[in-house]
């Protein structure tokens, strides 16, 4: 069971990535995303509370079996399961929308790495717990941002370009 915690938290192996660990596990949020496009945002939340939820003992158990270091950047399970939180009812799948996604990633990525408030603070709380809340609250940041991005261009931008 340790072996399969530390497995699915190292991202399948993507957390042992030479460059950019964090940003290539978060990868794995993608199909994440795409499974939960289509639900009403009621059934969105309970999957991202769902995933985040169970990343918490996945991190905690992986945090120990790889030496105890606070964070290690091998662990990228707080990067895939809770980036789907940031598209959150967001209209990806509609036509023209695709660019909402890789919107999303950046976006979601940005908060990760800048950790607003509270979530550079939480991220000392112990074990897999601080591991995953300060990506979650970077990921809710980022779930704004995205919202304020995807309102700003189909108002302003997207019918110019109809033209």
């Amino acid at each position: 069971m340790r072996r399969l915690c530390v497995w699915i938290a190292t991202g399948f192996g993507l957390g042992y990535s030479p460059v950019a660990s964090g940003t290539v596990g978060a990868l794995l949020g993608l199909p994440l995303v795409w499974l939960m496009a289509r639900q009403p945002v009621a059934v969105q939340i309970v999957f991202v509370l769902l995933l985040t939820l169970v990343c918490i003992p996945i991190c905690s158990v992986a945090e120990r079996e790889l030496g105890g270091r606070k964070d290690d950047g091998r662990i990228v399970a707080d990067e895939y399961l809770t980036f789907p939180i940031c598209a959150i009812g967001l209209p990806w799948l509609e036509s023209g929308n695709w660019w909402m996604l890789a919107v999303a990633f950046v976006v979601n990525r940005l908060m990760d790495i800048i950790k607003p408030f509270p979530a550079w603070r939480l991220q000392n709380l112990p074990g897999g717990l601080g591991i995953t809340i300060d990506d979650a609250i970077a990921s809710l940041y980022a779930l704004g941002i995205n919202w304020l991005i995807c309102g700003w261009l189909v108002q302003h931008i997207i019918p110019r370009l109809a033209y």
